[in-house]
């Protein structure tokens, strides 16, 4: 359907790809993985044609229709979210239009020459507006805009009223709703809730008939879709047949035999280097000298591609607290609105929150799951009720939102340094370095930061003060899955109390061992694992 090959792509300095080739079949969902700035956002620019390869060939049918979700939202205004999400499919539209005015054309009289081109065109209108879903289009445009959470009465809100996440999810329903032949996504997890998040897998598995190419830092969504993994590393592009967690087990699998093949060859050419060194004066043994230079100059010299960089840390053994963390009493909060009318978030909530406790905190986006950790942390008072911190408890707090706790105009080292004032300067840059802050990068400006380089230095904080109860609002925003699973491992080795928010259904999975749901006001407590909380709650609903 779609096929590079052998391309090149050097942007500055750097070789993105040397011969690199891949292929995009029908009907296939693949996986694009590797580290950052290796090159898969330019692999999807190269697909949709917004670059060019400096060597190689991309082929593409014309009548290929390709759909691209990427984290550039781009301009939004003038338009309801329906509007909105309906404008992707104009074309489709168009073709509605021409295939009315056909309609009436055919009841004028003409010629039979003209009448045949006319009834031919009309038949590859038709075939082409079927394949493209336009019978259904409206109800496909809220069907789909329903499912990514923007229910029925929000499908006439104007789509500047939306905040930037939302209209990620109106970009990505847009996308969605053309139906394409080749599915491109970059991230389409990003800014979805857990719900929507099910949603979408069901629906590129059940409903979606096309090809899927798509980057995700979320595990369990990409092991649900996708069949093959191309992996973009070292200016190369290498596929392997599979999900996810086959690919990390076969890349291990090919790595260690990559380093025994390198082991062999270092070991045979360093004997064959010593016999040359050994001999090469020696009249008698010239030809045999010769010869195996020769040898050398034509073997192919193994190369081990470099280590990936990864965030190297350990939270510190925190102090102990009391055996009773937080307890909540009755606790409620009540949003007051700009036109003067009240929301209540959640209320009545009672509860005992104890030592090593890692518990998850869920509900639906807008549930009240960011501002019921704000209460317990003092960032924002409760209306009603009391939190109680126990004996010793020392709070670290995580925001979803880095700006909230960073300081823009602040430098990397500055911000770590502040948060421990009586570390030397070279134990701070030791901190700044395990979160990959070496060099000069550690002097950057926060306001010139990343997403993830941003979460990297509020988690530095974190390990600067002996916190003994950790507050996390969606700490796997914005990581790699490499990051998130270093960062999961450490949680799970943590001697103190994690209470967070994730969307991440594996971190959910493997770290937690209570959950708290927040629905429509009320929080209800479970006394188990995620895996516990999901069928008690798939049992209520019955």
């Amino acid at each position: 359907m779609i096929h590079l090959t052998n391309i090149h792509k050097q942007h500055g300095k750097q070789i993105l790809f040397s011969k690199a080739s891949l292929q995009i079949l029908p009907g296939v969902r693949s996986g694009l993985v590797g580290p950052n700035g290796a090159g898969k956002s330019t692999i999807f620019r190269l697909i949709t044609g917004e670059e060019e390869a400096d060597k190689g060939d991309i082929a593409c049918s014309k009548k290929t229709v390709i759909g691209y979700f990427s984290q550039e939202v781009g301009e939004m205004s003038g338009r309801s979210a329906l509007a909105e999400t309906m404008s992707a499919v104009a074309e489709v539209m168009a073709l509605a239009t021409e295939i009315q005015e056909m309609e009436a054309a055919m009841a004028l009289p003409m010629s039979d020459n003209k009448l045949t081109a006319l009834l031919e065109r009309y038949g590859d209108a038709q075939e082409e507006f079927e394949h493209r879903g336009g019978y259904d289009l409206e109800s496909r445009a809220q069907a789909v805009l329903t499912g990514l959470g923007i229910g029925p009465d929000d499908y006439n809100r104007p789509v500047e009223s939306f905040s930037g996440g939302w209209k990620m999810r109106i970009a990505l329903a847009k996308i969605l709703t053309i139906q394409p032949d080749v599915l491109l996504l970059d991230e389409p997890t990003n800014h979805l809730d857990i719900e929507s998040i099910i949603w979408l897998e069901d629906w590129l598995k059940n409903e979606f008939k096309g090809s899927v190419l798509m980057t995700s830092h979320d595990r369990t969504f990409m092991n649900s879709i996708v069949s093959r993994i191309i992996e973009v590393a070292n200016s190369t592009v290498t596929t392997y047949g599979g999900n996810f967690d086959f690919y990390i087990r076969e890349r291990e699998i090919r790595r260690e035999q990559l380093q025994a093949s390198y082991r062999r060859q270092q070991e045979m050419l360093a004997k064959e280097e010593d016999f040359i060194a050994r001999f090469a004066a020696r009249v008698s043994h010239a030809a045999q000298v010769q010869s195996r230079i020769k040898k050398l100059e034509k073997i192919e010299r193994i190369e081990l591609p470099p280590e990936q960089k990864v965030m190297r840390f350990d939270f510190p053994d925190p102090p102990r607290s009391g055996d009773d963390v937080v307890a909540m009493e009755d606790l409620g909060k009540t949003w007051i609105l700009e036109d003067g009318s009240r929301k209540e978030v959640f209320s009545g909530v009672s509860g005992m929150i104890r030592r090593q406790e890692k518990i998850a905190v869920v509900g639906v986006n807008g549930a009240g799951k960011s501002t019921f950790l704000k209460v317990l942390t003092g960032k924002t008072e409760a209306t009603s009720g009391t939190v109680t911190l126990g004996a010793n408890v020392n709070v670290g707090y995580f925001s979803q939102h880095s700006m909230d706790i960073l300081e823009g105009r602040m430098t990397v080292f500055d911000t770590v340094q502040e948060a421990m004032p009586q570390a030397h300067i070279g134990t701070v840059r030791n901190l700044c370095a395990a979160f990959l802050f070496r060099g000069d990068d550690a002097d950057k400006r926060i306001s010139q930061l990343s997403g993830g380089e941003k979460s990297r230095v509020v988690l530095a904080t974190l390990l600067a003060r002996p916190f003994n109860f950790l507050v996390l609002d969606e700490p796997t925003n914005h990581l790699d899955m490499l990051s998130r699973d270093i960062l999961l491992e450490k949680l799970k080795e943590f001697n103190g109390t994690v209470i967070l928010v994730s969307h991440d259904r594996h971190f959910l999975h493997s770290l937690v061992d209570h959950v708290m749901e927040i629905d429509h006001g009320e929080m209800r407590i479970y006394g188990g694992d995620y895996n516990y909380y999901l069928q008690k709650s798939a049992t209520a609903e019955k």
